[in-house]
């Protein structure tokens, strides 16, 4: 028996042998900041050409001290908590719409997440902003097991993609929703 190896059966171990000889490159780090904020004349919203548009507060200056969460977006929720802002209960200022804005303090437990963190979801936070017109019955059913929540179909643009990562924050701050890990979820990334 010998103990040389030819022919063919060479050829993978040659080959094995040049990928470990492979100079390895690192991966490129994740960008993990926000975008920077679009100039109102430029945002694709604002009309430019109206005389109004510099009477706006820029939001780099209006927003600058508030507090930003880990991609430096601001946290309104730690915003409005710090008493930095007093969002008006009604587009319109009407009584009756304000006098029916009741904060509801009622956490939903979402546990169908696979191996991610449970997502924990506060009305609390929500109701300091909106009253329960905004998302029921239209966006969500408040009945249990009615909304057949996925990640594909929010970042569609459904369920919490309504807001979240639009008018809210990202949907890439994981960690703010999967906030509850479990025995199969993997440790804390963030």
């Amino acid at each position: 028996m010998s103990d040389r190896i030819t022919g063919r059966a060479a050829a993978p171990l040659l080959l094995a042998l040049a990928l470990c000889l492979l100079p390895v490159q690192p991966a490129p780090a994740l960008d993990l900041q926000a975008p920077p904020m679009t100039p109102l004349a430029e945002d694709g919203i604002h009309d430019p050409d109206v005389e109004s548009i510099n009477s706006l507060q820029d939001p780099k200056v209006s927003m600058k001290d508030f507090p930003k969460d880990r991609r430096g977006e601001v946290n309104w929720v730690k915003t409005l908590s710090q008493g930095l802002i007093q969002p008006r209960k009604s587009v319109k200022g009407d009584p009756w719409e304000e006098e029916i804005m009741r904060t509801m303090d009622l956490d939903i437990l979402m546990t169908n997440t696979a191996e991610m963190p449970h997502v924990l979801f506060p009305h609390f936070q929500h109701t300091e902003w909106l009253t329960c017109s905004n998302c029921h019955f239209e966006i969500f059913i408040p009945q249990r097991r009615a909304n057949p929540i996925s990640m594909t179909r929010i970042l569609k643009g459904e369920f919490c993609g309504r807001c979240h990562d639009k008018v809210a924050f990202s949907l890439w701050t994981c960690e703010r929703c999967h906030s509850v890990p479990h025995p199969k979820s993997p440790p804390k990334w963030w």
